[in-house]
């Protein structure tokens, strides 16, 4: 039989565990603005019957509190990992899309005018060259502007690689973020546990790892699992300790107590000719294994600073080895450049052969040359360096080998090997036609156009009468491929002495002076029928994707306009998928007022009704000792 005063224990159980309801409301109202914070809930069971010798044999104890736990639903988390890895892609993709586009804005009102304004001057002033040849002060604008037209490139080539620089030391910072969150949840790991194993429930320190995993989501793709530690003795016993790990990539990075970090290392030879020095690769310091940012499952803003720094749109070299001579590897089938204008790998780095990395320095290309000029790459020899004696090259005949990877987006290469290639079509064609002529004292004239280069000024070999094959080696020759949008110039030859230009063909100029009878030209010095076929370099002769020169920038703002709308398309449909979910979440484990305001009338109304319970009990008590006694 229980207690005469029994009651006031269920009553009091009802005091206490109304108390603790209340004061959980109290710190869910106080956390509503809080970051990260999750609703809590005070969870209520019926206290043990007491058993009794009586007819309806147990009585009811009152209420137990049994914990204090969060409302979350692990499925809402999942996706909105899954979605946010979108949108920090998206996001920065689009960052650094809009900012190359404004590289390319065309205004002739702006202090920097773009392409068009300064390729218009430049045939403008050419023009103003026919009948005003031997002017001296007309060449020199014509210089002058065709100056303006190499500063364009080379100044947007600075500004390309000054944004690869910012992409490379962004991922340099990300990485480290990255590093300190997994070390962060890795001691919250065992924080959590130290206090769940006493039969709590971590709730504060559950909240702060759910947001740094939050975090951590949008920079890479995340996968969390929690499994119960069970007792090794007792296998159907848990222990109340979870196992909680993090994997991005599909790779472990924390794994309960345990970390790993990533580290950067500089690249010891550039992939692409126009990169900087100096770009990161990602490794996994306790392995030294990659880590690999290419690959199908990679997303987040780290991806999007990988491509965005190293996109070059599957364009890199690649092709299959089938022949060695010594340490040099001939390449002949499934190249993926045969056009000069493309040529992108350093002249020394690294060439994967059959998933094999070898070094190699320098290499030659054999072109096929027809009779309108037009060359065609056939095969590339590389010379190799240090190569281990244990490898029989001949092996790996048949091979597929690569330089660098390719990768599917239009990223900082991809722009700066387009200019590139644009500038070596455009200079060709415009040396070709100016090495057909001869300048106001009658000498043979040189390319106009030159490869400004660390290693000097390269004049750039061109041989118009070869017809067949011919060999270009780039360590020994002065080959179109040391020509990029980085180092595009005029010849100081030019610069300094504007009679240096020829606007006149040899032709015209043994006819002017007597050394051909059939003719009876009278122009003199003011000569210019070269200067009217370079004219037509800047609309009728094909040069770059099939356009002339003046639909350069036309091409190139298609492609960024196109990469811009496709990344601002997405980023708003991951966003909006974003709010979604969260609004998901929210609804489950975010704080509402209204419903918290609800919960005090409650929980206020059920702890006065346990108090007027124990003022019912002590009247009752009252009058059993102090009226009942005899």
């Amino acid at each position: 039989m229980p207690s005469t005063f029994f009651g006031l224990t269920i009553a009091g159980s009802g005091l206490s565990s109304f108390q603790a309801a209340i004061n959980t409301t109290a710190n869910n109202i106080s956390n509503v603005q809080t970051e990260g914070y999750t609703k809590q809930v005070a969870n209520r069971v019926a206290s043990e019957a007491l058993r009794v010798n009586q007819k309806y044999g147990t009585a009811g104890s009152g209420v137990t509190t049994t914990s204090i736990t969060q409302l979350r639903d692990f499925y809402y988390d999942v996706k909105y990992w899954e979605n946010s890895a979108s949108v920090g892609y998206y996001d920065k993709k689009l960052y650094y899309m809009n900012q190359i586009e404004t590289y390319y804005i065309d205004d002739e009102k702006t202090y920097q005018q773009g392409f068009s304004t300064i390729l218009d001057k430049m045939f403008n002033n050419l023009d103003s060259l026919k009948g005003n040849a031997g002017d001296i002060n007309i060449r020199n604008q014509f210089i002058g502007s065709a100056e303006n037209l190499t500063t364009y490139f080379t100044g947007l080539s600075s500004q390309l690689q000054s944004l690869q620089s910012s992409c490379n030391d962004e991922i340099k910072t990300i990485v480290g973020k990255v590093n300190a969150t997994a070390s962060k949840i890795a001691t919250l790991n065992k924080q959590i546990n130290q206090l769940e194993l006493n039969g709590g429930y971590a709730n504060e320190l559950r909240d702060e790892r759910a947001l740094l995993v939050d975090e951590l989501s949008k920079i890479v793709p995340v996968t969390v699992s929690e499994v119960p530690i069970k007792d090794t003795h007792y296998p159907d016993r848990v222990t109340g300790a979870n196992w909680y790990t993090v994997s991005i990539n599909g790779q472990d990075i924390v794994d309960g107590y345990d970390y790993r970090t990533i580290e950067c290392r500089a690249r010891e030879y550039k992939v692409n000719q126009t990169d900087i020095d100096g770009l990161y690769d990602l490794y996994w310091s306790d392995t030294g294994n990659s880590f690999n940012t290419t690959n199908a499952s990679m997303n987040g803003e780290l991806r999007a600073l990988f491509e965005m720094r190293d996109g070059n749109n599957e364009e890199n070299f690649s092709g299959t080895m089938t022949a060695v001579d010594g340490n040099k590897v001939t390449f002949d089938a499934n190249l993926s450049i045969t056009s000069v204008y493309d040529l992108n790998m350093p002249d020394e780095g690294i060439i994967t052969i059959g998933n094999k990395n070898f070094h190699y320095q320098g290499f030659s290309y054999e072109v096929t040359i027809d009779n309108d000029g037009n060359e065609t790459i056939t095969s590339f020899t590389f010379e190799l360096q240090d190569v281990d004696t244990s490898i029989n090259l001949n092996d790996y005949i048949g091979k597929n080998a690569e330089i660098g990877t390719g990768i599917d987006s239009l990223g900082i290469p991809y722009y700066l090997n387009q200019m590139t290639a644009f500038v070596r079509s455009f200079a060709t064609k415009f040396n070709r036609m100016e090495l057909t002529g001869v300048d106001l004292n009658g000498n043979d004239m040189r390319t106009f156009f030159v490869a400004d280069s660390e290693k000097g000024e390269r004049a750039l070999a061109d041989d118009t009468t070869q017809v067949g094959t011919h060999v270009y080696d780039v360590l020994n020759s002065d080959s179109y491929y040391w020509l990029t949008a980085a180092n595009f110039a005029v010849a100081d030859e030019c610069v300094n002495d504007p009679a240096r230009f020829a606007t006149i063909t040899k032709d015209t100029y043994n006819i002017l002076k007597g050394e051909d009878p059939t003719g009876d030209i009278t122009q003199g010095e003011d000569a210019y029928d070269l200067a009217e076929d370079l004219q037509t370099l800047q609309s009728t002769v094909k040069m770059y994707r099939n356009c002339g020169a003046s639909d350069f920038l036309k091409c190139m703002y298609n492609d960024v306009s196109v990469d811009k709308q496709e990344a601002s398309t997405f980023n708003k449909n991951y966003s909006n998928i974003s709010e979604s979910i969260t609004s998901q979440r929210l609804s489950i484990s975010g704080v509402d007022e209204d419903e918290e305001a609800l919960d005090l009338v409650k929980f206020q109304n059920a702890y006065n009704l346990a108090s007027q319970m124990v003022q019912v009990m002590t009247e009752m008590y009252d009058q059993l000792i102090l009226q009942t006694g005899v």
